[in-house]
């Protein structure tokens, strides 16, 4: 209904202004403003457009309005249009155009609420990207779910989305682990050390050490002394544990040689990376793209992109390293690109990345980041506008931390032995609905206090388990209606439609007929929770209305109208659902 309006409006302001009415020069509005309106005695829809335009079409606002309302196209989906206040446009709708919405919902099914606003535009939506160098965690779960409810809430409304992990598979934190997964295996081959306090700590440390015993023996174990000579001291002997673990993954380096620290480096990786892939898969997120950070200095990339910061004039060197002139963009100090030691640092390959963003054509890119990388913004974009790209085609979206609540009481994320939540605990414990849900149900820039309780109870206090209720309820009206040898006549309810006069009739469809407008929203301003909240307003209308009317009653006439009221319920619920992740069981 909302885009009817705007097109109304649309054609009478070019009605006027072909006319004669408005100026020649009035530039009129691509889109034409329209709002639900909040209190609905004063109509469904108003617009401002007349007080937008009065000024330069040199008229008082409320003069225009009705010069607006005189020129409108007649529609049998309005009633009735008024001018109220300064000049707004207030629209009554029709009992036919609210009709009308149950059947544009039967008639759409699946694809009701999607649109084609995006044109097919090239969207690139990078999300979660965490280092592979343990198992997800709790945290890594909220950009998941809320990374792609975005991209898939983009694409419902005509975005050509290309959802994308960056893997980081180069530099120092990789080396940690492949070194951990070294002392590990030292370990199982009978040698007895003292664990660095900076490396990986975790059981899964432990397991791909054993792998790599099992398919290679002891060919690359090494006495602990020879390891451990001339290393600098660690923190707890109150060295500086930097330093040591630094110390360590060049003597692995070099006792291994490159292709055995190769294949060490590689096992850690690949058995990690593997597990992040099979744990998004079965959280019903997929990528189109798995992206390599070492591809970028395979190919040249990075030099590429430091060359262009060189051209730019924003490069100066300092100290034996090179420095990028980032406060010239507001950062708040400049920042290293290349090392004393001439190795490039990780700021430098996310240049180079964002770069390569650029020069695939993507039209808008969007990065979702943990918020304690606020600080990173400013710098990422700085760096795109010194090498001329466009930084405003870069949104950056920050996910506040996630704090597990059981019994009232927070949870422990994580103990001194480097264990912590992982998100594979947290889907096994409340499932992959609840999990997708809770964690979209807040903006993502709010911190999020997950209640393990609540999202395992089966009530109305658990918002996805009362949607998830609705839709079960309304499949198991249908199977009441086979089991009573009564069959839905589709045909004959659109024929009745007009027989739905009761109070939560009328506020299930008013509610109905918003469903595309949250979804659009929803999508543009990359707030899924929007529709979270939609989905639970009409969760509880159709209980009231389930409450307090009978649905398979004796007027066959009736009974077809209620029904294929229902069964678009249905369909905006699975719709909904569907966008969030979210199934949408047939009983429960």
């Amino acid at each position: 209904m909302k885009h009817h309006l705007e097109h109304m409006l649309a054609s009478a302001l070019a009605g006027l202004q072909s006319g004669g009415a408005l100026p020649d020069d009035l530039a009129l509005p691509s889109s034409v403003p329209v709002e639900r309106s909040r209190d609905r005695q004063h109509g469904e829809f108003a617009s401002n457009v007349a007080l937008m335009l009065a000024k330069a079409a040199r008229c008082k606002p409320r003069e225009l309005a009705d010069k607006i309302v005189a020129a409108l196209p007649a529609s049998d989906k309005v009633a009735r249009v008024e001018v109220a206040g300064p000049g707004f446009i207030n629209f009554h709708m029709s009992p036919a155009a609210f009709h009308g919405v149950v059947r544009d919902i039967l008639a759409a099914g699946p694809h009701y609420g999607r649109s084609a606003i995006g044109a097919g535009r090239p969207v690139q939506v990078e999300f979660v990207s965490a280092n592979p160098t343990g198992p997800l965690h709790v945290g890594h779960g909220r950009g998941a779910a809320y990374g792609a409810a975005v991209a898939d809430l983009l694409d419902a409304v005509g975005y050509k989305v290309h959802r994308e992990y960056y893997v980081n598979d180069a530099g120092r934190q990789m080396d940690i682990l492949a070194t951990s997964v070294w002392l590990r295996y030292l370990e199982q081959c009978g040698e007895a050390l003292s664990f660095p306090s900076n490396g990986y700590k975790g059981e899964y440390v432990r397991e791909i050490a054993w792998k790599l015993r099992r398919d290679h023996g002891d060919a690359f174990c090494h006495a602990i002394a020879t390891v451990m000579q001339d290393i600098p001291a660690d923190e707890p002997q109150g060295g500086d544990k930097e330093k040591h673990i630094d110390a360590l993954i060049e003597r692995a380096k070099r006792l291994l040689g490159p292709s055995a620290y190769r294949q060490v480096f590689d096992l850690g990786l690949n058995d990690i990376l593997d597990d992040i892939r099979e744990d998004l898969r079965e959280f019903g997120v997929v990528y189109e793209e798995w992206y390599s950070e070492r591809t970028l200095f395979e190919r040249g990339l990075v030099d590429r992109a430091v060359d262009r910061l060189k051209a730019s004039g924003h490069l100066y060197e300092k100290e034996g390293a090179l420095w990028f002139r980032s406060t010239d963009y507001g950062d708040e100090k400049d920042r290293v690109v290349v090392r004393e030691n001439g190795q490039k640092t990780y700021f430098a390959a996310d240049i180079a990345y964002h770069m390569d963003k650029m020069e695939r054509g993507f039209e808008r890119v969007i990065d979702v980041w943990g918020a304690d990388h606020h600080g990173y913004v400013p710098r990422v974009k700085a760096a795109l506008a010194a090498m001329d790209d466009d930084p405003s085609k870069l949104d950056v979206l920050l996910v506040q931390f996630a704090v597990l609540y059981r019994g009232g009481e927070k949870v422990q994320m994580s103990t001194r032995s480097g264990e912590f939540v992982t998100l594979r605990e947290l889907r096994h414990e409340v499932g992959d609905d609840a999990a997708r849900f809770f964690y979209v149900m807040r903006k993502c820039e709010q911190h999020l206090d997950f209640d393990l309780d609540l999202a395992k109870s089966q009530s109305s206090d658990n918002p996805v388990y009362y949607i998830q209720y609705a839709h079960a309820r309304i499949c198991s009206v249908m199977r009441q209606l086979q089991e009573k040898g009564l069959h839905w006549n589709e045909a004959c309810g659109l024929a009745s439609l007009h027989l739905l006069n009761e109070v939560h009739e009328q506020a299930l469809i008013h509610t109905l007929s918003r469903y595309p407008e949250v979804v659009e929203m929803a999508a543009l301003n990359h707030e899924p929770h929007q529709l979270a909240h939609y989905l639970r307003e009409l969760a509880n209308d159709y209980h009231t209305y389930y409450n307090a009317h009978t649905f398979i009653v004796d007027d066959e006439v009736l009974r077809n109208a209620r029904l294929n009221l229902i069964v678009a319920v249905r369909h905006v619920l699975r719709n909904g659902l569907g966008l969030l992740g979210v199934s949408a069981p047939e009983a429960m």
